[in-house]
């Protein structure tokens, strides 16, 4: 490619492609490991604490609480000082605070540093897609945001396999801990490995500074097809981190009594979401991305209705088939987003991030709240609740917006 041409994206296959999605692969790690790494421990955490299962649950959702409030913030951060070096500051920050939250005092001291850790964990998710959307080319950015998904969720289930086993025979801050050291691993891993970005130019570097930060806000929230992929985020995000909040306190119990050395392996579903996730971008690419979003929903309701029964083997083959249709409509979802911006791609993205980590916390929160008034079955109908409500929208809103777009073209 000659100097003069203009940036098109690293092709697939080329190392550079190859270094942008290792990259992104580790700061998933490092990220999502710390993030969810307390899930894995939550029984621990509420025997220890004497605290309900919803509060002890508050341990995940003070965290995408602040990370659903650090997302935006950190794009326009990002639009300042570059993608890369945004991620960087905000994964190793975050691993710091990581190794100090465990031992906190109480369990108010805990949540605001939970809160803290979720705000820098934040850098990451807010411009991750849209990093990529700038440095791969068009024809593979479906491919590569899936990529990038499967990355996270071997970097949440690192971080619950890892602290659950290690919490069973210690206690759970030294199973925290443990993730902690692994995620700062990755975050000095992430930053010698991502090549120096080419599709982006940091504000700071530019003689023309483009829209205002408010004008790049606005038009991400002024587009129907992108308050439509908001919404899958919060409303399927919402109901797949119940699901994994609350089956173990399910599992521990009647009729089943599993070990808790053994449910935190539960977690290990997530590996259905590294296939699926990786898998959506392709058939995407063949298919569209609607029907794809709108099967991987419905496949994720199946798997949640099948969590229902009282035979461990068919609530666990449940578990994996709702992880598989979560991670497929999230990576469909999240490239969508990205390649749908036209004007503000790093604020649609964070937008994107915080109407999914909203989701998480609200919903992370409240299915607790249906766990103790009405069992399992409350918790599983909530979550199946907004699965439906997430198919609505999308055939109204997305199936909408691309008819305009092919009357228009």
């Amino acid at each position: 490619m000659k100097a003069t041409d203009p940036w098109r994206g690293h092709a697939r296959e080329t190392p550079a492609y190859r270094r942008v999605l290792f990259g992104l692969f580790l700061a998933g790690v490092a990220t999502f490991a710390q993030l969810y790494s307390p899930q894995a421990v939550l029984p621990l955490i509420a025997h220890d604490l004497a605290v309900s299962e919803a509060t002890s649950a508050l341990v995940v959702s003070a965290a995408t609480l602040g990370l659903a409030c650090g997302v935006l913030p950190w794009s326009l951060v990002a639009d300042r000082v570059g993608r890369v070096r945004a991620m960087i500051v905000a994964v190793c920050g975050a691993t710091a605070v990581g190794f100090a939250v465990p031992f906190a005092p109480n369990l108010e001291l805990m949540l605001a540093g939970r809160v803290v850790e979720g705000l820098l964990i934040a850098g990451v998710p807010a411009v991750a897609v849209a990093y990529l959307t700038e440095e791969v080319t068009r024809e593979h950015s479906a491919r590569a945001a899936g990529t990038y998904i499967a990355g996270t969720t071997i970097g949440g289930l690192s971080g619950r396999i890892i602290a659950g086993p290690i919490a069973a025979v210690t206690t759970w801050q030294i199973g925290v801990i443990v993730v902690a050291v692994l995620c700062a691993v990755c975050a000095v891993g992430f930053a010698l490995i991502v090549p120096i970005p080419r599709g982006f130019v940091p504000l700071r570097l530019r003689t023309q500074k483009g829209p205002p930060a408010h004008e790049r806000i606005r038009a991400a929230l002024r587009s129907p097809q992108l308050l439509a992929l908001y919404a899958q985020a919060f409303l399927l995000m919402g109901g797949f981190v119940a699901v994994y909040n609350f089956l173990a306190f399910r599992l521990m119990a009647e009729p089943f009594f599993v070990a808790p050395a053994l449910v935190s392996f539960i977690f290990v579903a997530y590996l259905a979401g590294t296939w699926s996730s990786g898998r959506a971008g392709a058939l995407a690419a063949r298919f569209g991305r609607l029907p794809v979003l709108v099967s991987s929903i419905s496949v994720m309701i199946v798997g949640v209705a099948a969590t229902l029964s009282t035979v461990l083997v068919v609530v666990l083959a449940g578990l994996v088939v709702m992880t598989a249709g979560f991670f497929a409509a999230h990576a469909i979802a999240s490239g969508w987003t990205g390649a749908a911006a036209t004007v503000g791609r790093a604020q649609a993205s964070s937008l994107y991030n915080l109407a999914y980590y909203g989701g998480s916390s609200v919903f992370g929160w409240l299915g607790g709240v249906f766990l103790a008034s009405d069992g399992w079955f409350g918790t599983a109908l909530m979550v199946i609740a907004l699965a439906g409500i997430a198919v609505v929208v999308a055939l109204t809103l997305l199936r909408s917006s691309q008819a305009r777009r092919s009357a228009s073209g």
